[in-house]
């Protein structure tokens, strides 16, 4: 019961201030970020880029997942005709092309991680600078983060789609 209170106190702590900006005739509105992400040029051409990256990586594996599926039906097959050195040479040929493989999978996960988040940065630093500046343009008091915390907000309030003109205006 504590934890519902000090939820309660905490949720009206953070309305308050927006409640006496609206108070004051304050203009106040929201973005979509994520769809801006996903329906922007800009997070167009990042996704189509991160795709790309994807294929080329999914291709090498795929290409070592074979090579690894081939050595081991090889081992199974000749397994009992080759000599005890020559069967341990194919099984550390094949912990070594495991080895290859799962270093390339995580390899592969870091740096689409890592170009993911390079490309929304720059596309987050961008939208930033454009909000700012149709804020001042506009009269806002405060323009907020659409998610999943807001448990109300007026249609007439969204900025989205304006915000994701300017974005796209500013790409080309």
């Amino acid at each position: 019961m504590k934890g519902f209170i000090t939820i309660v106190a905490a949720m009206i702590a953070l309305i308050l201030p927006v409640a006496c900006f609206a108070a004051d005739g304050a203009k106040l509105g929201y973005v979509d970020i994520q769809k801006i992400l996903n329906q922007s040029s800009a997070g167009k051409e990042a996704k189509e880029q991160l795709t790309a990256k994807v294929k080329k990586y999914q291709d090498e594996i795929n290409r070592k997942q074979e090579e690894l599926k081939k050595l081991k039906d090889s081992l199974e097959k000749q397994g009992q005709l080759l000599s005890e050195s020559a069967r341990s040479a194919k099984e550390k040929d094949y912990q070594q092309l495991l080895k290859d493989l799962q270093r390339l999978q995580k390899d592969a996960q870091d740096d689409l991680q890592s170009e993911d988040e390079k490309l929304t940065r720059r596309i987050l630093g961008n939208l930033e600078k454009i909000v700012q500046d149709y804020g001042r343009k506009n009269g806002y008091t405060l323009i907020l983060i659409r998610n999943d915390s807001m448990i109300y907000a007026d249609e007439k309030a969204d900025l989205t789609d304006q915000v994701l003109a300017m974005v796209n205006a500013g790409k080309k």
